[in-house]
Parts: C-alpha cells; structure tokens; sequence
C-alpha cells in the first residue's frame, strides 16, 4: 500500500512539474506576441466620372416581321436626329447594334397559345457615348419626349466612369497605409511604445460607391449609376512594436 501511496505521489509531481513547463513556456511566447501589432487604415476620395454611356432600345410592334423591320427602319433615322440636335457625334458617339425581335401568338378561349402569330416584336439597340456626362445624363432623361412623336423608345442601362482609376488605387492604398499608421502609433502611445517596421500589408477590396452611401461589400462595390463616386481603400497592416 505505502508503495502504492509513492507511485501515486511520483505521478502527481510528474503532472505538476509538466503543467509548469507549460506554463513557462507560455509565459515565454506570449510576451513574443505581443510585439506586433495589426491595424486597419483607410482613405478615400471624391471623383466625377469623366466618360458615361447609354443603351437606349427603339422598340417596334408590328402585326408580322416584315412590316416591324420596315417601320424601325424608317424611325431609327428619327432617332438618330434627336441625337444629333444633342450635339452627339452620330459616326464617334452612336453605335447602332443589328435588330433583334420575335413573335407573340394569340390565345384560344381556353387561354392556351396557339400558333397563329398575334404580332412581332422588334428591338433594336443603340449605344450612345459621351466624355461630357452631364450631356449623357440630360439625354437619358429627355430621350423618352420621342415617345411623343410616336417613337417606342426606353433607357435600358445608363453607366458613368472615372478613367484614371488606376492611378487613384495606387495613391489610396498608400494614404491607407499611413492612415494604419497613425492608427497604430495613438494605439500604442499610452503603452511607451513606438511603431516599427511593416511586418505585413493585405489589402482590402475597394469600395466604389455614390458619394452619400455607406454600403460595403466583401467582394467590393463598383457602382456606374452615378457620376460623383467615393472610392475607398482599405489596408491591414501589421507592424512591429518597439
């Protein structure tokens, strides 16, 4: 029994002695990481679009296929004047995409499609480009007044760019950086410590968005519906304690 009682007391002071040495080691690696520190920084900028697009669609409906190509025939001309008093240049900003269309077919009392052809729908594409935006946006919203002469017309998609993009993301990142930082450096001024070098740097996505939204999104946010953009960069950065 008594020998019992020491090989008990010999495996105690074993596990003890063990739970120390962790410890110890633990006390060890946790003063060394502690000597780095990870911060976000950000920065961003207001920019206006310097390019914008439209897709307008000039709509026909005709009672065969024959009769819708002739009258979009006759009415794209139409169109292409209304642009032309909007001082667009037809052979630089307008690029008129071929037709496409297709037919719709009459129902019977029973409310099944049957194969007798109701009418044919036309449409046909005309993409519209400008450097001067507030050109492009004030003809997305007048180009509709066709409609009054008789002409089925309708803005499918209107988009704004910033040409100098890259070169922005290149001087936001860098101001992102520095705002880590600064971030840091206020971080660590009540501990009497100073930043040190960049351990490591991964940059974030960037954020295109109207000026006045606070969306975000991991994949990023390319927003083209607006001409003035706020593009944000943001930088995680890890940096050395000294």
């Amino acid at each position: 029994m008594l020998e019992r009682i020491e090989k008990l007391q010999v495996a105690i002071l074993g596990l003890l002695l063990a739970f120390g040495f962790i410890v110890g080691v633990k006390s060890v690696v946790a003063p060394l990481s502690k000597n780095s520190v990870t911060v976000t920084g950000s920065a961003y900028e207001i920019v206006k679009s310097d390019s914008g697009n439209i897709e307008v669609a000039l709509n026909v409906r005709r009672a065969n296929k024959a009769l819708a190509y002739a009258a979009a025939k006759q009415q794209l001309p139409l169109v292409l004047d209304y642009l032309k008093s909007k001082d667009f240049d037809i052979e630089k900003d307008v690029d008129v995409k071929s037709m496409s269309g297709y037919a719709s077919y009459k129902y019977n009392q029973n409310g099944m499609s049957t194969n007798e052809i109701a009418y044919y729908n036309l449409t046909q594409m005309i993409h519209i480009k400008s450097n001067d935006v507030n050109k492009i946006k004030e003809t997305a919203l007048d180009i509709a007044s066709l409609m009054e002469k008789g002409i089925d017309v309708d803005v499918r998609r209107t988009s704004y760019s910033y040409s100098k993009l890259p070169e922005l993301k290149v001087e936001l990142l860098k101001s992102a950086t520095e705002d880590a930082q600064e971030r840091a450096q206020a971080m660590l001024k009540s501990t009497n410590n100073n930043v040190g070098k960049i351990q490591s740097v991964r940059m974030g996505v960037f954020q295109i968005t109207p000026v006045d939204s606070t969306d975000v999104s991991d994949m990023g946010i390319n927003d083209t519906s607006t001409i003035d953009k706020k593009i944000t960069a943001v930088s995680n950065v890890t940096f050395q304690i000294k």
